[in-house]
């Protein structure tokens, strides 16, 4: 089943990360089958933090003692919250495993453990130091992402990112309400990727299509298909404040609508997704059933 541009490639496979947590020995090999199924093109690669790539070493190699697995290398990006000092020897480390192949990394500006989530006082220096450190140690061809902290001014971290040739990462929910950024708050720093020509992708708490409030913890969730058309509202010349309406509706059907036009529009589509290449979820199957049940692709019964 061939994915339309809009969504080719846009599902960043994530499942070992929460709420999945799946364990190594499941996760891999239902990567893929994801990757072999009828649903492949919506598939991204591979997401592994570096303190598992020990376990991800020893899931390969099982999977070649047993002689019948695939043989070809895993595709695989790499996360480091460990910040720009991370970088370096969790690359060197992966890029030596065999049976893997590092098509990106996303790394922290500043440490996941840092104090209030500073950085020196500097998070724009931070996100300078992680794009260095991503120049310097990724393979040729791989995608650098630097996860960009949030007191940062967005304008002068996305200018940093397009000096360097690097991509930005928005957090945009986590296992407490105040991990989900406001519509306002995304808004601007979606503005600022596209206003500096900076592809974004986005991580944590972009489960479902629509946005909504989670039944079991009264949590704000963006919808992933409000993040699409708050790019596209953007590239269109949208201001700041009309991509936060974007990011709030919580009509499937109004955002539906939107999403054909765009569909039927290939080269407005392949803007958008330069733009916003995907996101990382513990599902991929649930985001597929989401744009389903909206009457968008993957199944696309009749509007």
């Amino acid at each position: 089943m061939s994915a339309p541009p809009l969504f080719a490639r846009m599902l960043d496979d994530a499942a070992l990360f929460p709420p999945g947590n799946a364990p190594m020995g499941r996760a891999v090999p239902h990567h893929r089958a994801l990757r072999q199924g009828p649903r492949a093109d919506y598939v991204g690669p591979f997401i592994v933090a570096d303190a598992w790539l020990g376990d991800l070493e020893s899931a390969l190699a099982e999977e070649a003692a047993g002689g019948a697995g695939p043989t070809e290398a895993l595709e695989v990006t790499v996360t480091v919250p460990g910040g720009p000092a991370a970088i370096g020897p969790a690359l060197q480390r992966a890029r030596r495993m065999p049976r893997v192949r590092v098509v990106g990394a996303e790394a922290a500006a500043v440490p996941a453990n840092a104090p209030g989530g500073s950085a020196g006082g500097d998070p724009v220096a931070a996100v300078r130091a992680a794009a260095r450190a991503l120049t310097e140690h990724l393979p040729d061809g791989a995608l650098g992402h630097v996860e960009v902290p949030r007191p940062a001014d967005p304008a002068p971290a996305m200018a940093a990112l397009a000096a360097a040739g690097h991509r930005a990462k928005f957090r945009t929910g986590g296992t407490t309400a105040d991990a989900f950024p406001s519509e306002a708050g995304l808004a601007a720093r979606i503005a600022a990727a596209v206003g500096a020509g900076v592809p974004f992708k986005c991580t944590a708490g972009l489960h479902n299509a629509v946005r909504h409030t989670a039944a079991d913890t009264g949590f704000e969730h963006h919808g992933f298909l409000n993040v699409l058309l708050a790019a596209d509202a953007l590239l269109r010349g949208a201001r700041v404040g009309e991509a936060g309406g974007v990011l709030g509706e919580r009509d499937g059907k109004t955002l539906a609508r939107e999403a054909w036009a765009v569909l039927g529009d290939e080269r407005r589509s392949r803007a958008v997704r330069a733009a916003f290449t995907g996101f990382g979820t513990c599902s991929v199957d649930e985001p597929l059933e989401d744009l389903e049940a909206l009457g968008l692709p993957p199944g696309t019964p009749p509007r």
